[in-house]
């Protein structure tokens, strides 16, 4: 029994685990039976601000108001279009993420994600009036070629995050005490 669903609307948002997992493996093809869709990201792309923005528009087709910055991102990832999700919900694999583990704004990449998958996750809006839509399952893994759960747990925590540790892996989410 794993302490995660990548496959559904629960936490944790973002998922810290070793490259290969074999867990992780059969959680996504599992959402992809059921519709969802898998998008990867190449780490190499997202060692800059401007290179995570450019890399989500286009995986995961922003609408044209994107602006570029990190709010903007959080209501983009809250606002995917069925073409991206299936209708059904997306998980994002970031492969090598290691490298992300050094740069400036990892911290802050790390809160925009869970902030984003926290909102498509929910069926009402942040006043806890119902959505026009169903909540869509949106997840984050960042596989690790050499992965240090205390390491990543500790670069991770921050005042607005939830962070968790199992076995052989890491999880984040909002902390509900900051955000809701």
């Amino acid at each position: 029994m794993t302490d995660f669903d990548i496959t559904g609307t629960s936490e944790p948002w973002v998922l810290f685990v070793p490259q290969g997992d074999v867990e992780v493996r059969r959680q996504l093809a599992h959402l992809e039976a059921k519709g969802g869709h898998v998008h990867r990201f190449d780490s190499r792309d997202l060692v800059t601000e401007r290179g995570i923005y450019a890399a989500f528009a286009e995986v995961l087709q922003f609408h044209g108001y994107f602006g570029w910055n990190w709010d903007a991102m959080v209501d983009c990832l809250d606002d995917l279009c069925g073409a991206v999700t299936g209708g059904v919900g997306i998980a994002a694999v970031i492969d090598e993420a290691d490298r992300l583990l050094e740069v400036e704004h990892f911290p802050l990449f790390v809160s925009v994600l869970c902030q984003g998958a926290d909102r498509a996750n929910s069926a009402v809006d942040l006043d806890g009036f119902p959505l026009d839509r169903p909540a869509i399952a949106e997840h984050f893994v960042l596989e690790f070629r050499e992965f240090d759960a205390e390491k990543i747990a500790r670069l991770v925590s921050q005042p607005d995050l939830t962070v968790t540790t199992g076995d052989g892996f890491v999880g984040a989410a909002l902390n509900p005490d900051e955000w809701h």
